[in-house]
């Protein structure tokens, strides 16, 4: 019963007054060091996210000396163990087994060279977007989509003479696309999650908001190229090994249970990957487990940041954010203005789309609820902002990593990026003509 009491103290400050502001310490912590050692390095990834979120949430159990350390690991079990977070983390976890079946069973490749064997060639630059928006889609991955596309996109700047910036940013942005509608996308999974929607409503709210950007993208990357043509090669493709992806995607669409569409696809992708000869029998569970790791990283950070976030909460971190933006903001069209500021500006500071929703989701949370923005919408402004960022931003992973693979540098990308620029307008836009 005392330890009951106590732990209901904990959260006595976000019953009254305006919060703490010294609360939000361990956040200001992480961003600092974060930030700091990529300044100082010059490399953003110089400083692992993790380590700064663990010295981050020591610097939160230093705090509030009125709770006992028991009771503070009370608090961030509890944290941990809502059904959001531990929902979220075993979908990370099957959206990884089965991107690593799928890839191990050839199904980038074929839907690549089938994308490939579709396209004119004197749309082939537009070409390469769309591509990357359906392979970044059925992945679930931006990064894995330009590491699949960049060779492809070097190979038809060489041909036919494009510039390799204007080719190397349609992969880019198709990515992005990818990166924030897939309903495999670790993005897509965590908005989902920390706002309380189904994904294939949110996908559909989120898909009508990006539309127009993707379809003006199109169109801005043929005008651009329509006076060159390239020859494509003939390339090599197996129906087979895309099945895989079509089913996880229109499953998820038309409302199957997510494990259900994850698993079946995992097993789908081992059938065809044994019997075109692409996985040995041998290696079935490895490919899987070798997918299931890729995806420890994100897993142990949305843990972590819970830890963080349920310290920050009891301490009163959080009602003096909600304050702080309520003061400012007024009815619904307000609060959606405040949700997408707040992905935006914590994306710019993490350059890190997921870890910035599983970040500000719990705050966007408080604010969907307290002016009613249906959980929908609320997921789609986190996960189109924090896109927008994360497609923008010279030192994020995706620019990074084209520039790597190709030689440029991103400000060379930079120009041509133009739907991560599109869909912050398409999601401005969205906001100023929802109703009231």
């Amino acid at each position: 019963m005392e330890k009951d009491k106590q732990e209901k103290g904990a959260y006595t400050v976000l019953e009254s007054g305006k919060g703490k502001a010294s609360a939000l310490l361990p956040i200001g912590v992480f961003l600092i060091i974060f930030l700091g050692a990529g300044i100082v390095f010059r490399d953003f990834y110089a400083m692992p996210a993790i380590v700064a979120f663990l010295i981050a949430l020591f610097v939160a159990f230093l705090q509030n000396r009125k709770i006992s350390f028991d009771d503070k690991m009370r608090l961030i079990a509890k944290g941990v163990g809502e059904e959001n977070i531990i929902t979220m983390s075993l979908i990370f976890l099957c959206a990884g087994g089965f991107s690593g079946a799928v890839s191990a069973a050839g199904g980038v490749d074929s839907t690549v060279n089938l994308g490939l064997s579709l396209i004119p060639a004197h749309f082939i630059v537009a070409g390469l977007f769309i591509i990357s928006c359906f392979i970044s889609v059925s992945m679930g991955t931006s990064m894995g989509t330009i590491a699949a596309l960049a060779p492809i996109a070097v190979g038809v700047s060489e041909g036919a003479g494009f510039p390799l910036a204007v080719c190397i940013a349609a992969v880019v942005c198709g990515a992005m696309f990818g990166d924030n509608l897939s309903m495999i996308s670790d993005t897509t999974i965590a908005a989902v999650k920390t706002q309380g929607c189904e994904m294939k409503d949110k996908f559909k709210a989120n898909f009508l908001i990006v539309l127009p950007a993707a379809v003006i993208t199109v169109i801005f990357f043929w005008f651009i190229t329509r006076n060159m043509s390239y020859d494509i090669a003939s390339a090599d493709y197996n129906l087979l090994q895309v099945i895989p992806y079509l089913v996880v995607l229109i499953g998820a669409l038309i409302g199957i249970n997510v494990f259900v569409v994850l698993i079946a696809g995992t097993v789908l992708s081992l059938v065809v990957g044994v019997g075109t000869g692409t996985i040995a029998l041998s290696e079935m569970f490895t490919v899987v487990g070798d997918g299931v790791v890729s995806m420890y990283d994100i897993t142990v950070i949305s843990i972590i940041v819970a830890c963080i976030v349920s310290l920050v909460r009891a301490n009163g971190g959080i009602h003096f954010v909600l304050n702080l933006i309520k003061s400012r903001i007024h009815g619904k069209k307000g609060a959606q203005a405040g949700i997408a500021a707040l992905a935006l500006l914590v994306d710019l500071c993490t350059a890190n789309n997921t870890v910035a929703i599983v970040m500000s989701g719990p705050i966007a949370k408080e604010i969907s609820d307290e002016f009613g923005v249906d959980p929908k919408r609320s997921a789609s402004l986190l996960d189109i902002f924090t896109s927008v960022g994360q497609g923008l931003i010279p030192y994020g992973a995706q620019l990074l990593s084209a520039a790597t693979l190709t030689g440029l540098t991103p400000f060379d990308m930079i120009p041509y990026l133009i739907y991560p620029v599109l869909m912050a307008v398409c999601g401005i836009a969205a906001i100023i003509i929802s109703r009231n």
